[in-house]
C-alpha cells in the first residue's frame, strides 16, 4: 500500500495507519505545488522516520522541466541529504538521466509518462527504470500482462481523484488561468460547470471524472501479482489519508473483510461519486460526475492527537475545524477500530476552560478512554446536526 504524504505530519499519519511506503515531493520539481511539500531537511527526516519502521519513501520529481531547471535539479541531487529516499518517480527523460547520473537511485516511471503497453515498459527498463506506474487507462488484467512481459515492478492507482485527460496530461488549466498542470499548477478547471453553445441549457461539469474506488478489487489486484497499490491525494486531509488507509489495509490483510463496512467508511470522507475507472474495463460515459458538488458527507475532520499526558488523563489535540464541547469525537484506531468518545473537558494550554475550540488551536481535552498520539479523529455525524454560531 503506497500512500501520499503532503507534509511531515501526514507522512507520520500514513505510516501509523499502515502504509508500506509513501510518496512525497520537494517544494519544486513535482506536480502538486499546492501541497505543503518538503524541504531538503524535512525529506531527510521523513526518510529516517520511515526507515525506522521498515517503510519506504519515494520522491516525486515528476514535473516536466526546462534546461535551467534541470541545472538547478542537478545541483540539488548532487547535495541530496542522507538518508536517501528509496526511489525517485520521474516522467521527464532528462530528469531520469540526471537522477541516474547523480544518485543511482531506483527510478519509477510516473503515470504522467502514459505507459500503457509492454513495449514502452521494456524501453523504460532499458533506460534503467525499476518500476512503472502505469497510466490510469490500464485495466488490472492489462497491468498483469505488462508486468509479465517486461519484468518490471508495476504500480497502479486504486483510489482517489481522476483526470479526464490521458494520465493527467491536461492543458485546460493553462488556457483558463495560465497555470501549467504538467508543471504543478493545475487549477482543476475540469471540475467547473460549463455551458455548450446553448444559453438555455443549465451549466454542467461535463469534464469532471468520478473518483476512483478500487476497494472491492484489491484482492484481485493482489492475486494478479501487481506490486504496488497507490492512493492519490497529497493535497487531501489527514482524515482522508487515515480513512482510506484503514479501509484498504483491512481489505488487503483480512481473509474475509467486510467490504460493505469499509465502503461505508470511505463514504464518510468528502468525495465525488465513486467508480472503478478503467480497472475492470475502459471507462465510459458513466464515469463522468455531472454533479457540481461532492457527495454530501455528515462527518468532518476534527483534528489529531499531538501528545498524550497519561498522568493527567488528557491529550493535546490539534483542531482542524470548529469544535464545541458537547460534540462527540470518533477516533480512528490504528487497528481498524473506531472509538466514539465524549470530551469531558476542554481547556487551552494555559488551563482556561473552553466551550469552543477554533481551527488551528491546540487544546487539552480529557477523554474516556485516552488515545495515543497521532490518532486522527472526526466529528461524529449526529454532532454535526447541532446549531451553533458559525458552524458550517
Amino acid at each position: 500500500m503506497l500512500a501520499p504524504a503532503g507534509d511531515l505530519e501526514k507522512l507520520k499519519i500514513a505510516l501509523a495507519y499502515g502504509a508500506d511506503a509513501v510518496y512525497l515531493a520537494l517544494q519544486r520539481f513535482g506536480l502538486r505545488s499546492g501541497a505543503d511539500n518538503f524541504t531538503a531537511r524535512e525529506l531527510a527526516l521523513a526518510v529516517g522516520l520511515a526507515h525506522q519502521g521498515g517503510k519506504k519513501v519515494y520522491l516525486a520529481l515528476n514535473g516536466v522541466l526546462h534546461d535551467e531547471e534541470l541545472q538547478e535539479l542537478q545541483g540539488f541531487l548532487s547535495e541530496l541529504p542522507r538518508p536517501w529516499p528509496d526511489g525517485v518517480i520521474c516522467s521527464d527523460l532528462g530528469v531520469m538521466e540526471r537522477v541516474a547520473r547523480h544518485t543511482g537511485l531506483p527510478i519509477h516511471v510516473s503515470t504522467q509518462a502514459s505507459v500503457l503497453n509492454s513495449w514502452a515498459a521494456r524501453l523504460y527498463k532499458d533506460l534503467g527504470a525499476s518500476r512503472i506506474v502505469l497510466g490510469r487507462e490500464v485495466s488490472l488484467e492489462e497491468a498483469a500482462r505488462i508486468k509479465d512481459a517486461c519484468g518490471l515492478e508495476v504500480e497502479l492507482f486504486v483510489h482517489g481523484a481522476m483526470c479526464m485527460s490521458y494520465s493527467g496530461q491536461c492543458t485546460l488549466s493553462n488556457y483558463r488561468s495560465g497555470r501549467d498542470a504538467n508543471r504543478g499548477g493545475c487549477d482543476h478547471s475540469c471540475r467547473f460547470a460549463y455551458q455548450l453553445n446553448d444559453p438555455s441549457a443549465p451549466p454542467s461539469p461535463l469534464l469532471s471524472s468520478q473518483d476512483l474506488n478500487g476497494l472491492g478489487l484489491l484482492k484481485r489486484f493482489e492475486a494478479l501479482g501487481l506490486d504496488s497499490a497507490k492512493i492519490e491525494g497529497r493535497k487531501k486531509s489527514s482524515l482522508y489519508l487515515a480513512t482510506t488507509l484503514r479501509a484498504y489495509r483491512a481489505v488487503l490483510d483480512q481473509p474475509a473483510p467486510d467490504l460493505d463496512f469499509w465502503q461505508g467508511e470511505l463514504n464518510k470522507i468528502s468525495h465525488r461519486s465513486y467508480g472503478t475507472g478503467n480497472l475492470l474495463q475502459a471507462a465510459g460515459a458513466d464515469s463522468v460526475d455531472l454533479k457540481e458538488h461532492e457527495e454530501p458527507c455528515d462527518y468532518e475532520m476534527a483534528g489529531t492527537v499531538l501528545a498524550a499526558d497519561p498522568a493527567q488523563g488528557r491529550v493535546a489535540f490539534g483542531f482542524k475545524n470548529r469544535f464545541y464541547l458537547d460534540m462527540k469525537l470518533e477516533f480512528l484506531g490504528f487497528g481498524g477500530e473506531t472509538i466514539e468518545s465524549q470530551v469531558l473537558s476542554l481547556t487551552d494550554l494555559a488551563g482556561t476552560p473552553l466551550e469552543l475550540a477554533q481551527p488551528g488551536q491546540v487544546a487539552w481535552i480529557d477523554l474516556n478512554p485516552p488515545q495515543p498520539p497521532l490518532t486522527v479523529a472526526r466529528i461524529a455525524a449526529k454532532a454535526l446536526q447541532r446549531t451553533g454560531p458559525g458552524l458550517g
